[in-house]
């Protein structure tokens, strides 16, 4: 795992996993209030893949409304760059004719966002937050960290990406 890269690119797993668990809404604002603050100095963003993905869920669901109501435009960002595309095409090309992967982790793979974060991550020279750990050996699904590994892009998980731009919650009781 590597954080040498200043700036991050965020999977939808490092969201839906924080509002379920250590970061849910209520009990640490500040989580979804320091990844609105990475974003305005330029140190973090998510792409347009990944909204989609989070935007599947309950329109009651906290992700869901912060997503729409909090989370400024330019947050999730297209991957429409042709640069972007190429490095995603030669990504797929990698998963269809790897032998190892069965047919439905292919085909999940393809469908959803993990290829586009690297391949976003690469040209635009990023690190990949995942709470996904490699699997080399795995058949069933391709891992995001071993993608990245595959094509040299650096990944982190969430409290690597935290530490690295020096966030910390301070506790405030209730008035």
């Amino acid at each position: 795992m590597s954080d040498t890269a200043s700036t991050f690119v965020i999977d939808s797993d490092v969201l839906i996993t924080a509002k379920n668990r250590y970061y849910a809404f209520s009990i640490c604002p500040g989580f979804w209030e320091s990844l609105l603050h990475g974003h305005s100095i330029g140190s973090l963003c998510s792409i347009d893949r990944v909204k989609l993905e989070l935007l599947n869920g309950s329109p009651d669901d906290d992700l869901v409304r912060w997503v729409s109501h909090c989370v400024p435009v330019g947050f999730f960002d297209s991957c429409g760059e042709s640069d972007v595309v190429d490095v995603f095409r030669e990504i797929m090309l990698w998963a269809q004719r790897h032998g190892q992967f069965t047919d439905a982790a292919k085909a999940k793979f393809a469908s959803g966002a993990d290829g586009w974060l690297v391949a976003y991550s690469k040209v635009k020279g990023m690190t990949v937050v995942t709470n996904e750990q490699p699997a080399p050996e795995s058949k069933k699904e391709i891992k995001l960290p071993d993608v990245c590994i595959q094509f040299s892009t650096p990944y982190a998980d969430t409290f690597s990406m935290l530490q690295s731009l020096n966030v910390q919650y301070h506790f405030a009781p209730n008035q």
